[in-house]
């Protein structure tokens, strides 16, 4: 177990490298740099003032060689300073991975909950008006765009109804009681949540029910049947766990990629979180908070595969971590 864990954080280590030199390059790439939003923002500057500006912040030197400059310092733990906050990047990532940690996991733990029993429900009655009808939300689900499904959230519960606040995030007072702060912070996280959730829950489904519906066909499972066992334990003892095993893969993969992709939910309800953050800082050419922001989806994607492999030998027993 300790070798296979040590072997993956190696490789961790690598991808994360590889990955910090590819988005630097690419960052570096793109046309204007800082100092040409400088210039846009104060036309009295001088050529020689853009020359020292550059100087200073060593943009006249080779994209590589100021790569293994950041480099150097990354691996000391100093990660640069966002220029468009003017702070160190991870004091400025900080509260916005929070945010997008609550965001992320109350929406994949509810869809979770709501799709692995309703993908099983309807892998049980193959071809049923059951079956069908959970088919039919699915696609529904598959198919609604988050924007459109966030602006009709706003129009009925904020605009029409005034039951909860369009956008943004709680601002608790110092003194509030613990839980009229905590139902604060619920009412504004409400309608983010439930985008996320709503358009996670039709794919989860889908992979769980046709995961199980291969698993209830095999050899294990028709002998199970033959010796009496209940029809509950079938599918909860039997088929369930070797039907969820492909499945974590799924969520291992989505889950990673909700702190980075879930972009749209936090714009449309201004939710300050990662997505919204690495996208502005892009449109900044602010190169600190955007490489860092990337690295950070990078990491989180790589420890939800991670968190996979582990709940492999957790559902399988044939599956042995330590003989990876």
């Amino acid at each position: 177990m300790t070798r296979y864990l040590v072997g993956r954080g190696v490789e961790t280590a690598l991808t994360l490298a590889v990955m910090s030199f590819v988005v630097y390059l690419l960052i570096g790439l793109m046309p204007g740099d800082p100092i040409d939003l400088m210039m846009a923002g104060d036309p009295t500057m001088t050529t020689a003032d853009v020359a020292r500006l550059r100087a200073l912040y060593g943009l006249d030197r080779p994209l590589v060689e100021r790569y293994l400059s950041w480099a150097g310092q990354a691996l000391q733990g100093n990660f640069g300073y966002s220029r468009s906050f003017g702070q160190p990047v991870l004091v400025v990532l900080w509260p916005r991975l929070v945010n997008t940690f609550v965001l992320a996991g109350l929406a994949f733990a509810i869809a979770v909950a709501i799709a692995l029993p309703l993908g099983l429900w309807a892998a049980s009655r193959p071809r049923s008006r059951t079956d069908y009808l959970v088919n039919l939300l699915c696609f529904a689900g598959i198919s609604t765009p988050p924007f459109w499904l966030a602006l009709l959230l706003i129009t009925l519960f904020a605009v029409t109804l005034g039951w909860l606040p369009a956008g943004g995030q709680a601002d608790v007072r110092p003194g509030t009681p613990a839980l009229a702060a905590l139902g604060d912070r619920l009412r504004y996280l409400v309608m983010p949540v439930a985008t996320l959730a709503l358009v996670q829950i039709g794919a989860y489904t889908r992979f769980m029910r046709g995961a199980m519906i291969e698993a209830l066909r095999q050899d294990y499972v028709r002998t199970a049947r033959a010796k009496g066992v209940p029809e509950r334990s079938v599918r909860w003892r039997h088929a369930f766990a070797n039907a969820l095993a492909p499945v974590l893969t799924i969520l291992a993969l989505s889950f990673g990629g909700l702190f980075s992709g879930a972009l749209i939910t936090e714009t449309m309800f201004a939710w300050p979180g990662m997505g919204k953050a690495i996208y502005q800082a892009i449109l900044d050419n602010d190169y600190n908070l955007a490489l860092v922001g990337l690295l950070i989806a990078t990491l989180a994607t790589l420890v939800g595969n991670l968190l996979a492999d582990l709940a492999y030998a957790w559902v399988d027993p044939r599956v042995s971590i330590a003989d990876a």
